[in-house]
């Protein structure tokens, strides 16, 4: 698990914007201090040195905008994902 930070804020199509030190993985899952998921890393976008990273939330909206205090973390996963390999 790594903390990601807090929400700058909730767009009106629902995800929540965050300025970060390094770049996620797009697709992980994002999670509250008590192992809520709340949503998935949808985008990394802005300089390299310190990104803004997208989370498409799958919470209702009213309970959205009491993320904007709370620090977000990235489940990391231990196991590599495999690639089949492409034939020649």
């Amino acid at each position: 698990m790594r903390r990601l930070g807090k929400p700058l804020h909730i767009t009106p199509r629902g995800n929540a914007i965050l300025h970060v030190n390094f770049a996620p993985r797009i697709g992980s899952k994002v999670v509250t201090k008590e192992m809520k998921e709340v949503g998935q890393v949808f985008d990394v976008f802005g300089p390299v040195k310190s990104p803004y990273v997208s989370v498409k939330l799958n919470i209702e909206p009213s309970s959205a905008e009491n993320l904007v205090n709370e620090v977000l973390y990235e489940i990391i996963n231990s196991k590599k994902e495999k690639r089949p390999k492409k034939r020649k």
